[in-house]
Formats: structure tokens, sequence, C-alpha cells
């Protein structure tokens, strides 16, 4: 191409009507090149080092361990695990809230949903509190969103704050899978465009979130569901979870808000479980696509990806479908940095990281100063050198009523607390050694010599909510009536 270029140049008189000089034809096909390759692949050259592509991956209901490159033999995610091998995977990785709406907020702001009014889903980020749109915008980046955002619209075509929106479906009345793939078609579209800025793209996944269906929402995609994610006969199925049993001292908290599935045999729960994996490995193919388009256009190494999801899923550990509870079926949640020939690669079974950590650590690689009121911390420190200073807790909460107000996860590194409100009445407490018990099971908040541990963890708790001005900022109320406690089950067939 050089070449071609060099001998158009000497084609090309000077300002004064002569030939260029070999020097300078050299340099006009040179710089030519260079701004070919900047345009076509959106931030190639000169300036990738400081100024790296960014791209944000989410799925939506994803268990830490849902993956194989973490050592789960019941699925295959090669994509997933490509993705790793290029960056760090952390698995004490704990979302800001159990739940869409609020998780996304705090993902996109690095602040927690109660200092955002985003107590349910289906609510608004309060005007004022920048989202990572903006910031990315207002700094010189390419801003675009595909998918899900649920903050307050799930689908939007337009509206979130610093993004070009590239939405062109909606989610009613369609698989999962179909509506990702019309996402994973913009965003590639997205990427393919001629662009003289680094980008920042966001892709927003739903599955596995269809999962919901088979564990007993009333819909007429459950067949569909079935038809394609259904073991076939003769198939090995996953077995229950070493903690499907439920403790002798179970707190009748749990069992009050359990979502119910009366009528399901160890098979029923089992079919469920294989579903859900097949769920998880066809988001894993799309966002595979997604890999191969940054390679096609050449930016793999000058782009920054972040692979998470909003929250995870029971799949049976405690008997609990979905989420909104604080075990870690569905509190952790996957979170891999990569940045091919840039980030190390290992899995980080050691450090605590949340949702707020997302916008402060892409932030950071990009060399944009996020807002002082960030509650997160960047990453990159402790990507870099394991061995970096680091917090010992990190904080998750759940909205109820206003009247009821909130319950709370505390965990540090060897223990997790939960404290479960509660009306009229003092608050439920729980307690577990992570180390010596990691599947929840023996709750040591009664356990006189415990009480150290108990009261160190109160105080932490205490000392957050003061931090982040949780006690001034009531529950708003739900915009959507809430959910009949009983769930009508539907057997597989």
């Amino acid at each position: 191409m050089t070449a071609r270029l060099e001998q158009f140049a000497e084609q090309r008189p000077n300002a004064k009507g002569q030939p260029c000089p070999s020097w300078q034809v050299r340099w006009i096909a040179l710089l030519a090149v260079f701004t070919c390759s900047v345009v076509t692949t959106g931030w190639t050259a000169a300036e990738a080092p400081r100024r790296p592509n960014v791209l944000i991956i989410t799925t939506d209901q994803q268990r830490v361990d849902a993956a194989s490159v973490v050592g789960n033999p019941w699925l295959k995610t090669p994509n997933l695990d490509r993705l790793a091998s290029q960056g760090v995977y952390f698995t004490k990785s704990y979302c800001s809230y159990p739940l869409c709406s609020p998780s996304r907020a705090s993902l996109h702001t690095g602040r927690f949903p109660h200092e955002m009014g985003v107590d349910h889903n289906n609510m608004a980020i309060r005007p004022g509190i920048p989202v990572s749109g903006e910031l990315f915008r207002d700094a010189g980046y390419e801003a675009a969103y595909a998918g899900k955002w649920h903050c307050p619209a799930v689908y939007p075509t337009e509206g979130i704050p610093g993004f070009q929106v590239l939405n062109r479906t909606t989610r009613q009345g369609k698989l999962a899978r179909d509506v990702d793939a019309a996402t994973i078609e913009a965003a590639i579209d997205f990427l393919k465009q001629p662009r003289q800025k680094p980008f920042y793209l966001v892709v927003s996944l739903i599955n596995p979130h269809d999962i919901c269906l088979p564990a007993g929402e009333a819909s007429p995609l459950l067949e569909q569901i079935w038809q394609r994610y259904g073991p076939t006969a003769g198939i090995e199925l996953p077995p229950l979870p070493p903690n499907f049993k439920l403790a002798d001292n179970e707190p009748a908290w749990l069992g009050q808000r359990r979502p119910k599935h009366p009528d399901w045999d160890e098979s029923q729960w089992r079919r469920y479980i294989y579903a859900y994996y097949r769920m998880v490995e066809d988001v894993d193919a799309q966002i595979g696509q997604l890999l191969d388009a940054v390679k096609e256009i050449g930016a793999q190494n000058n782009t920054l990806i972040v692979f998470t999801s909003d929250h995870g899923e029971g799949l049976g550990c405690h008997q609990w479908t979905g989420k909104m509870m604080f075990f870690d079926a569905e509190a952790a949640v996957p979170l891999i940095v990569s940045w091919e020939g840039v980030t190390p690669t290992r899995i980080d079974r050691e450090h605590l990281v949340s949702t707020v950590d997302v916008l402060p650590t892409i932030c950071d690689y990009a060399g944009i100063k996020p807002p002082s009121d960030v509650r997160g911390q960047s990453l990159r420190p402790i990507i870099e050198n394991p061995g970096a200073p680091w917090r010992g807790f990190v904080v998750s909460e759940i909205a109820h009523t206003p009247a009821l107000g909130r319950s709370f996860m505390v965990r540090t590194a060897r223990y997790k607390y939960i404290r479960l409100a509660q009306a009229n009445s003092e608050p439920v407490e729980l307690l577990f050694d992570m180390e010596g018990d990691p599947a929840e099971l023996n709750n040591l908040a009664g356990k006189t010599d415990m009480r150290p541990v108990l009261e160190e963890h109160r105080r932490i708790l205490e000392q957050w909510r003061e931090a982040t001005g949780e006690k001034s900022n009531p529950v708003q109320p739900s915009p959507k009536p809430a959910r009949p406690q009983k769930q009508r089950a539907k057997k597989a067939t």
C-alpha cells in the first residue's frame, strides 16, 4: 500500500508546480497509511497504549461459577475462556444488589443503588449523577450502547445519557437468544464503522435470564424454551448442588421469601440446571462473534474488554431460583478484565471486588478522571500487582418497601454477614465461615465464641451505611406491584 501511495505522490506537483522531493513523498505515503489505519480500526496506532478502546460485555443472571475456565464441568464456554486467557477472572466478585436495574445502575456510575434512587427494577438514575457514557463521550470517545438498559426503559432506542443507542428490537415475545442476536448484530455493525476516535461500546445481553421461564413464570415461550434447552433422552444431567438440602436452623425469613416449587422432584430440578447451562453456552457463542469482530477490525491489541453480569442465579442452591438473595449463587458474579498483551493472566480467588469497581477501572485504563464521589476502586493496581494494598470487605444491598427498609450483606476475607430486615422485629442475622463452609449452611451468628466476629461485621456495615449516606436515602416505592410469592411451576417435558 505504501508503494502505491508513493507512486501517486510522485505524480502530484507541489505548491510550486514541481515534483515532490523523495523525502516528502515518503512522508506523505506514511501519513496516509497511518490515517487509514486510525479511521478503519478505531484507534490502533500511536495513542493506543494510553487511549484504548473499551468494550463492556454483560450477561443477565450469570453465576460466578458458570464458566468452564473456572472448573465447571457441566458447560463449555470457549469464548469466555478465550477472554480469560488474556486477562484476570475475579471469583470473589459481588454485585451491588442482586437485581437487574440497581446492579446496572451501579455498573455505570460506580455508586450504590440507594445513592441513585434505584431501589427496584424500572427506575431511573437520579439526575445529576454522571453515567459512564457521558464520562467517555466528554473525554473524546465515541460511546455506544447495544442491548438491555432497564434504567428505567428495558430496551430504549434513545435516551441513555452519553450513548448512541444501537437497539433495533425489543424483548417482548422473543427468546433471549433472538434478542441477543439482534444486539450482537448492531454492536458488530458499530465496530466496523470507520472512525477517528477510540470507541467505548457496551453490549448488554439477556441470556441466561430465560431460566426465569422454566423456573415458574407463566409465558407462551415455555414450550420453545424446553425445545431448545431441555435435555434429550438418556443424557447425563447435572447433580443437585451440595447445599440443595436446607439447613436445620434455617431462618423462617428464607422460607417465607423463597420462590416456591412444590411440584418439582429431583429430576425436574436437574433438568432446570441443565437448561441453564445450555443458555450460558448460547450466549457464550454470541460473545464469541463479538470477540471475532474486534479481531477482524484489528483492534484486539488496543481494546480493554470487561465482562460481567448483573447478578447470579440460585440454581437450586438452598432450593432457591432466581435472584434477590445474598448467597454466593445469587450475589457473586463473574468479572473478567482483559486487554490482550497488557493484562496478566490468572484466576484471582483472593481479592474482594464489586460491581462499583468497573467504572473507576475502565476510567483508569482510559486516562479519565472519575467523579470524586465514586464508591468503587480501580482494579488496575491489583491486576498488575496482586500484592498491592486492597480493601477488606464489599457490601451488597436489597431494598424492600419504604416501611421495611433494606437488607445487607458484608463479605470479608473469611466471613459473610447477612442482615435481613423484618417488620416490627429485630433483623435476622446470618454469619458464615466461607473458608470452612462455602456452601453457607452453618449459621454462626448465634454462637457465643463468634460474638466478636459478629460485632466486627456489624460495625463494618454501620460505618458503610454512614459513609455512603444509606440512612439518609430511604427506600423508594417500587414502580411495579410485587409479584405473588408462589410461582407457577411447570414441569419439563
